[in-house]
């Protein structure tokens, strides 16, 4: 990473400054244009906040087009995040390059602050879609789903889990492929030399997207729990709702322990039906992401029922 120093206007006192120039000067100190303007970032308004951090939209000088500026302070953050999850999430990206992950160009830290800039997909993400349109189609599910599957093999071909598959993490570029994103809980290295994949014990993610075994917290196969999470995904995005009620933690561990159950007011074929239960599957029988894209849903072309009688959607 790259060191830089951080401007702060210490000449005027703050009871003599007018509202509306308190307000511009705010703003300045939050973009840092001393830093990251001489990177080469014209930094524009915030496009979202997390749990550790805001997300800036930059114009990039060197790569001619808007990008992502994830910055996180280093005053508030936790130090767990800061010193284990940040830094490994730097590392992690730095070796993977996939067309449905998000592309991460540059880090860059100051003594107040770390900037990861990435790139930018500028059509949201599938949760706005979901709660846009409801329900997903099965062509259009098909295909974003059979995208996150893809990103997926890749990572952990590349040792690298991810720990953290959620509809929010799932961007949209401009032609509305997915992009997966936020590698904050991810972690690299994770092949054995005997091949097998090593154990995890950190909870990490989203309880509603969590795997019984996380639940239940004991070790357990962190590949696998992505899986898990690819199921919860496609489930949203097939109902518009998720499977599970993450409200309370022990309704949610009863849930899922139990085979998934379907509403029962929305028609799907029985291909979908059996390949969201072979992924929200015990550890035992769940497919591993190898074998998904030789089920029935995924070789099939023909609409579902549920297609047939929305003949007006189309896929995006």
């Amino acid at each position: 990473m790259a060191d830089g120093a951080e401007n702060t206007n210490t000449n005027v006192k703050p009871e003599k400054i007018e509202k509306n120039k308190s307000k511009e000067n705010k703003r300045s100190r939050d973009q840092k244009p001393s830093v990251l303007e001489s990177h080469g970032y014209s930094v524009g308004r915030s496009v979202g906040s997390g749990s550790y951090a805001t997300v800036k939209i930059a114009h990039s000088e060197r790569h001619k087009c808007n990008v992502a500026i994830k910055i996180v302070s280093k005053l508030q953050e936790a130090p767990d995040y800061l010193e284990k999850f940040l830094p490994r999430e730097i590392e992690v990206v730095k070796g993977l390059q996939h067309e449905n992950l998000i592309r991460y160009y540059q880090a860059i830290e100051t003594t107040h602050r770390v900037y990861i800039i990435m790139e930018y997909a500028e059509n949201g993400c599938l949760l706005d879609i979901i709660k846009r349109d409801g329900k997903i189609e099965d062509d259009r599910a098909r295909k974003w789903f059979m995208e996150l599957v893809n990103a997926i093999e890749y990572c952990h071909k590349k040792g690298v889990v991810h720990r953290d598959i959620k509809c929010e993490n799932l961007l949209m570029d401009t032609n509305y492929n997915i992009k997966l994103s936020d590698f904050g809980f991810a972690r690299n290295n994770m092949i054995k030399k005997n091949g097998q994949m090593k154990t995890s014990s950190t909870f990490c993610g989203s309880y509603a997207y969590a795997s019984p075994e996380i639940l239940k917290g004991i070790p357990y196969q962190p590949n696998a729990s992505d899986v898990w999470s690819i199921g919860v995904v496609l489930y949203a995005m097939i109902f518009g709702t998720l499977p599970f009620d993450d409200r309370t933690y022990q309704k949610l561990l009863k849930q899922v322990q139990k085979p998934v159950t379907f509403p029962q007011d929305v028609i799907i074929s029985d291909t979908c039906k059996q390949m969201i239960i072979k992924l929200l599957a015990p550890l035992k029988i769940r497919l591993n992401i190898s074998d998904i894209k030789s089920q029935p849903w995924i070789q099939q072309t023909d609409t579902s029922p549920a297609d047939k009688n929305n003949p007006e959607k189309s896929v995006t």
